[in-house]
Parts: C-alpha cells; sequence; structure tokens
C-alpha cells in the first residue's frame, strides 16, 4: 500500500469531490499519492495467464482453469480505476483522449501482430487450425469475437475460432469505452463516498441480469456478454475507490492490514480449489446454474479480496513469492503476449499432429517465444512510441 497524507482531505464545494476550488485528494485521500507497483500483483498475472494456458491444453487436466480470466477481469477493473481515480484526484477531471490512446498503444499493435500471422497461415497453408483466421481476424480486431459468440445458443461455430479466446479482450475493451465515462460523471456530481455506493450498486446489476437471463440455452449469451460479465471488473473498480477512501491513519485500514494476510491466502486457495475442481464448461445441473449467476459474482469478491491482500501487505509472505523476478517480469511483461499467442500455438501444434505431453511442452517453449518477440518487436516499440509516459501510463502498459 503507498504511503499517503495524514491529512483527510474532504470533498469541494457543494459536498461533490470534484468542486473546482477542491483540494488535493477531492475526497480520495490515498489516490492523491502516487503509488509503487506491486510485484506481487504482476506474480499474479503470470498464475492467472498459466491457468489459461493449461486449461485450453485439456479441460480434464484443470477443468476450472479459465477462472484465470475471471481473476484478469478483476485485476484490470482495480488498476484502471485505480489510476482513474489518481488522476482526477490530482487534475480534478479525466484525459479520456489520453486513456484511450494509451489503451490502445498497449493492447492494438500486439493484437494486429496474432491477427496478422493467423490470417496469413489461414491464406497460405491447409492447416485446419486455421480455417477461417481471416475473418476471425476482423472480428478480433474490432473486438466483438464476444459478442459473436453470446449470439450462439448451441455449439460454438468455427467464426472466430483461430482467434475464439479474443472474447475476453472484447469485454476488456468494451468496459475500458464505457466505465472512464460513467466514473467520470460519478465523480464530478457525487460525493466520493456516494461514489463508493454506486460502484457497489453498480457490481450487483449484472448478477441480477444474468439471473433473469438463465436458461437451457443461456450459457453463451452469460459467459460472453460484456453486460454480464461487467460484475467481475467492477469488483475491482470497487475495491480501488474503497482504497482511495481511506486515510493513511485510518484505523480501518490498520486492521484491514491486519486481516490482508489470511486474506490473500485463503482467497488464493479458494481459487486454486476452484481451478483444479470446477466444471466450467458442460451441464452439471445446479452446479451449471449456480456458476453462471452467482459464481461469476463470487469469483470476483475472492480475487478481489487476493489483490486487497497483495496491495495491503506488499511485504506479506505471499506477495514476496510473487513477485519473484521470474514471476513478476513474467506478468508485467509477458502476460499479454501469452495470452495472445498461446490459443493459436495450440491450434498450430494440434494441426500438426502433436500430441500429450509434447504439444503441452511445445506450448510453453512457443508460446514464451512469440510473448519475447512480442514484447521487445512490437509492444515496447510502441509504448515508447508514445512519447515520456504520464504517472498514470506507467502502470496501465501493464495490465
Amino acid at each position: 500500500m503507498a504511503v499517503v497524507d495524514r491529512a483527510e482531505v474532504m470533498p469541494g464545494p457543494g459536498g461533490r469531490a470534484g468542486g473546482p476550488d477542491a483540494p488535493a485528494g477531492r475526497g480520495f485521500p490515498s489516490a492523491a499519492v502516487r503509488s509503487r507497483r506491486v510485484g506481487g500483483l504482476d506474480g499474479l498475472r503470470t498464475l492467472a495467464v498459466g491457468l489459461v494456458v493449461f486449461y485450453h491444453l485439456g479441460e480434464e487436466r484443470l477443468p476450472g482453469g479459465s477462472v484465470g480470466v475471471d481473476v484478469f477481469f478483476t485485476l484490470s477493473g482495480f488498476v484502471i480505476t485505480r489510476l482513474l481515480i489518481a488522476e482526477y484526484a490530482r487534475t480534478g477531471t479525466l484525459d479520456l483522449a489520453g486513456f484511450y490512446r494509451r489503451r490502445w498503444r498497449r493492447l492494438v499493435p500486439a493484437l494486429v501482430a496474432v491477427c496478422a500471422v493467423t490470417a496469413v497461415l489461414d491464406l497460405t497453408t491447409s492447416l485446419w487450425g486455421f480455417d477461417g483466421a481471416l475473418e476471425a481476424a476482423g472480428l478480433a480486431l474490432v473486438s466483438v469475437v464476444n459478442l459473436v459468440r453470446a449470439a450462439q445458443p448451441g455449439e460454438y461455430s468455427d467464426l472466430g475460432a483461430p482467434l475464439a479466446h479474443t472474447w475476453s479482450l472484447g469485454v476488456e475493451e468494451q468496459f475500458y469505452l464505457a466505465w472512464p465515462l460513467v466514473l467520470l460523471f460519478l465523480l464530478r456530481w457525487l460525493r466520493a463516498r456516494t461514489v463508493m455506493i454506486w460502484a457497489a450498486v453498480l457490481c450487483t446489476l449484472p448478477l441480477v441480469w444474468r439471473f433473469a437471463l438463465w436458461g437451457p440455452d443461456a450459457a453463451h449469451r452469460i459467459y460472453n456478454g460484456t453486460d454480464t460479465r461487467a460484475d467481475q471488473l467492477l469488483a475491482g473498480a470497487l475495491l480501488a475507490v474503497v482504497l482511495a477512501r481511506l486515510r493513511a491513519d485510518d484505523p480501518r485500514l490498520e486492521r484491514l492490514r491486519g486481516w490482508a494476510g489470511p486474506m490473500a491466502w485463503s482467497a488464493l486457495g479458494v481459487l486454486a480449489l476452484v481451478a483444479w475442481r470446477a466444471p466450467v464448461s458442460g451441464d452439471h445441473g445446479w452446479a451449471t446454474a449456480a456458476w453462471y449467476t452467482v459464481g461469476f459474482l463470487g469469483v470476483a469478491v475472492v480475487s478481489a479480496a487476493l489483490i486487497a491482500g497483495l496491495e495491503l501487505r506488499p511485504q506479506g509472505t505471499l506477495s514476496r513469492l510473487l513477485s519473484l523476478s521470474p514471476l513478476a517480469w513474467t506478468g508485467r511483461c509477458l502476460s499479454y503476449g501469452m495470452y495472445l499467442w498461446h490459443y493459436p500455438v495450440i491450434r498450430l501444434l494440434a494441426s500438426l499432429g502433436v500430441d500429450g505431453w509434447w504439444r503441452a511442452m511445445g506450448t510453453v517453449v512457443l508460446t514464451g517465444a512469440a510473448a519475447l518477440a512480442s514484447y521487445h518487436l512490437v509492444e515496447r516499440r510502441f509504448l515508447r512510441a508514445g512519447g515520456p509516459r504520464s504517472p498514470s501510463s506507467a502502470t496501465t502498459r501493464a495490465v
């Protein structure tokens, strides 16, 4: 947790957090001071992408491994909202154009690269794993793969299959478009405490919506919809708002720090159990209904507890373990590239007839190599092309 100003920062005129003469902090005292990077959160990214890779290698090995995506959603909502609130606390507004430019530089160039490679393989080879990759690349580049998949009530079609994993990028991109606008409205017109209440209310709306939608053919609609998965990102956003509201000398913060270690270990254990035993796909009766209604929010709450534990106790045992250089550097620099490339690599090896442990080993090696190439040849170049980074973009680059 960052060292923050001990003075309570009160809302501006009219009680609103963003009045024109509001003092530094604007109702969010912990957001007014730049926070240092928490290596444990970078290590958590590595664990999350590892779960997704092994899940796609074979659901029977890790039936709940897709929970890694749920963790990514909550972590992204937390980091993005923390940056936006910090900017608002400093300036009284949000540079939305700058935010969208940074998002574009961080996410799109690497996505273009993987789309181009898969499209070329579709056009120049007879590998079955890349049939339809040209159309899939078009859907991925405009961030609508999740919408296409949500509209398919039965088995997924082959449309988008070579890049089917980019559905989660569609959810995040659509959230990134809407949430800064909503948050800016809340910050400008409401008290800081009321912003926190509204963030909590917004978290519950997708849960209610999932109950309304649930039925035998609703799984794809719920799993891929931004409106039905937004609570996982909003849970992270709510955590960012809550922590930004607490002063450094707030006794509640000290109590939270006291619980942070056991809370983080317990949350990690629950997520590990979900990854090991919870079957996400298929029809498992009441368990499937529970997962597709309350389960998503439940995992988001557990993920938020883990993130809070790492954030509040950066020197704790778990945070130190996740901050080990290989884990933290991989999460910080390679996790996005690994997520982008692992699925095309799996399909490439499957198309070549590579199976079993050879496919697993080949996937790890080739995915790592592709992510390294993406980071050094594409991602870093575009991030540097954006010029000197603002205080907020320094952390944004790793989301």
